[in-house]
C-alpha cells in the first residue's frame, strides 16, 4: 500500500490535519508505493533522470542559440512528448507560441503499425512562423513525414523536428530530426512519456519492460477482445 511523504526542511507529524491547516510553503509531496512497482515492471534502465535533465539543458542551450531573435511556435505532437516538451519550455526564456498536433500511430502495440491518425488539428496560424516539431522518439520515421507534409502544407517559414529519442534502425528516407536528445538501441522503451497500453509515462527513467509483462498485457488484451 503506497503512502503519501511530506517533504520539507522539517518533518510534519503524522496527526489529522485541522481544519485551517495550511500547506508550508515549499513542501514537496512524494508518493511511495505504486510508483515503485511500475520501476519493478523494467527489465533494464537506458536513461537516468539525471542524465535525462543534463542532455536537456543541452539541448535548450543549442535552440536559443539557433532561434535568438526569432518568434518561435513550438509544436509537441501528443501524447508522448508532454513530459519532453514540459521540460524543454522551462529552459527557453525567449518567446515563443505553443500548440499541440495529436498524432496516434502505435494503437497500444510495442512497434508502430505505419497508420498515421491525427487526433488533434493544429489551432494557431503558422503561416510564415518558425516552427519546431517536438516528438518523443523517431522510430520508423513515418509519423514524422507525415506531420512535414501536413506542416509544410501551412507554410511555415522554417520547420524543423527534436526528437528526445531516435532508435538506431534504418528510417523513412525523408525522416531526419535536427535535434536529437538520445540515440538508443532498437528496443521498445517506457517512462518519462512514452507509454505502453497508457501506462508508464510517469516514469522518470527512460527502460525496457520485462517480457513477461508485455507478454501478460498481450493475453488480456486477447482476452477482453
Amino acid at each position: 500500500m503506497g503512502k503519501l511523504v511530506l517533504g520539507t526542511a522539517a518533518r510534519y507529524a503524522a496527526e489529522p490535519f485541522p481544519s485551517s491547516f495550511c500547506f508550508p510553503s515549499r513542501v514537496l509531496l512524494r508518493y511511495t508505493g505504486r510508483m515503485n512497482s511500475l520501476r519493478d515492471d523494467l527489465q533494464e534502465v537506458l536513461l537516468t533522470e539525471a542524465q535525462i535533465q543534463q542532455r536537456l539543458d543541452e539541448l535548450a542551450a543549442q535552440l536559443q542559440r539557433d532561434y535568438a531573435g526569432k518568434d518561435l511556435t513550438l509544436v509537441p505532437l501528443l501524447t508522448g512528448s508532454v513530459l519532453f516538451v514540459a521540460d524543454l519550455l522551462r529552459r527557453l526564456p525567449g518567446p515563443l507560441r505553443l500548440d499541440f498536433l495529436g498524432v496516434s500511430s502505435y494503437h497500444g502495440q510495442t512497434s508502430s503499425s505505419g497508420d498515421i491518425h491525427i487526433t488533434k488539428a493544429l489551432q494557431l496560424n503558422i503561416h510564415d512562423r518558425d516552427v519546431l516539431v517536438v516528438d518523443d522518439i523517431l522510430d520508423t520515421g513515418l509519423t514524422l513525414v507525415r506531420v512535414r507534409d501536413l506542416i509544410v502544407a501551412l507554410r511555415p517559414r522554417s520547420l524543423k523536428f527534436c526528437v528526445f529519442l531516435e532508435k538506431e534502425i534504418p528510417h523513412h528516407a525523408e525522416a531526419r530530426a535536427d535535434y536529437v536528445g538520445f540515440r538508443i538501441p532498437d528496443k521498445f522503451v517506457v517512462g518519462y512519456g512514452l507509454d505502453y497500453q497508457e501506462r508508464y509515462r510517469n516514469l522518470a527513467c527512460v527502460g525496457v519492460l520485462k517480457p513477461e509483462i508485455t507478454a501478460k498485457a498481450a493475453v488480456d488484451t486477447r482476452r477482453a477482445g
